[in-house]
């Protein structure tokens, strides 16, 4: 007679001998798995500009009749020359103001909004130059002058766990009052901190470099830049374009170099933006018209020069001309430049 006690007990001891080794395979796979997800580069969705709580204390709508800009001339052009010029040009509401790096516009002026811009706006601000670059001085190539939007100094620098962004409207004019040159003419920009790996004692942070058995390794810092949106002109009279247009030029790839973004066919009032997300990427948006942005007017999302965004410090505005002291840069217009978190 079978003892089924027995072979019950037996059967109890054949499984723990089978199941026992799977169940701390199984473990140990969830333990490395769980460690290759903490690991993982965390991937976040772009963000439209204009999402989340509006930081009230920074930006500008220009509504008030009273605002004007100090300009504390002549301007800065450490960049070019080493001379930063103190004190420094700002707006009266201490919202705008120049960098001691490169110099502000020539011209910064309260206006009456051009047509077609937000509803109710009555007041925006003109950006324009003569004379980029060293004050009252020709160089007879293409230069900027920087405005720069208070951000930084008023709330200090925003971690990208909070994804940060801006968004502006900007203006641009009939084709026939543009600079007469296809080269760059405008330009909006971020002041962020990264992290990214840069070479020691190369000057060319973003250039590749060899390295031999006795070279130091790559080192990977934070460092300050500038990714944003160029605003460049075609010209008809250049020979190459049969029309006037612009396009939008991205600043920059993972490799450190421009690239096209959308063409401008309709001059007007276009909204522009950009977003960062805490996986260090950087969002590029604009689109036609005033209306708010949407996720159809996304560009791009990259890690501009192959650096992870850690901080947005700032945002600010390009005026370029070709410095010929007797032409103005294009009269650029802008209205409600504002920043938002989402946490």
């Amino acid at each position: 007679m079978r003892d089924y006690r027995t072979m019950k007990f037996t059967s109890i001891q054949n499984l723990k001998s089978c199941v026992l080794p799977l169940l701390a395979t199984s473990i140990l796979l969830g333990v490395v798995a769980e460690a290759e997800a903490q690991f993982r580069p965390r991937v976040s969705l772009p963000v439209v500009p204009g999402t989340g709580k509006k930081i009230n204390s920074v930006g500008d709508n220009f509504e008030n009749e009273d605002w004007t800009y100090h300009p504390n001339l002549p301007k800065s052009s450490r960049n070019i020359d080493g001379q930063g010029r103190y004190p420094t040009g700002q707006s009266n509401n201490g919202r705008i103001y120049e960098s001691s790096y490169r110099g502000q516009p020539d011209l910064i002026k309260r206006i009456t909004t051009p047509a077609g811009g937000l509803p109710n706006s009555k007041g925006a601000l003109l950006l324009r130059s003569l004379h980029t670059g060293v004050p009252k001085r020709s160089s007879l190539k293409s230069q900027q002058d920087d405005l720069l939007m208070n951000v930084g100094g008023i709330v200090g620098r925003l971690s990208v766990s909070r994804t940060p962004n801006f968004v502006v409207r900007v203006y641009f004019p009939s084709w026939d009052q543009w600079e007469d040159a296809t080269d760059t003419a405008f330009g909006l920009r971020a002041s962020v901190v990264g992290t990214g790996f840069i070479h020691e004692g190369n000057k060319d942070k973003y250039k590749k470099k060899r390295f031999s058995l006795f070279s130091r390794s790559p080192k990977k810092e934070n460092e300050v830049f500038w990714p944003g949106m160029f605003v460049q002109f075609n010209s008809k009279t250049d020979g190459k374009n049969e029309e006037d247009s612009a396009m939008i030029i991205i600043r920059s790839g993972p490799d450190g170099k421009d690239f096209v973004g959308p063409m401008i066919w309709n001059p007007g009032w276009w909204t522009m933006g950009m977003s960062f997300t805490p996986d260090g990427k950087a969002h590029y948006y604009a689109s036609e018209g005033v209306d708010n942005l949407t996720t159809k007017d996304h560009i791009a999302s990259v890690h501009p020069y192959g650096s992870k965004i850690k901080y947005f410090s700032t945002f600010f505005f390009n005026i370029c001309n070709q410095n010929d002291g007797r032409t103005w840069s294009t009269p650029f217009v802008i209205d409600d430049p504002e920043v938002f978190v989402v946490k």
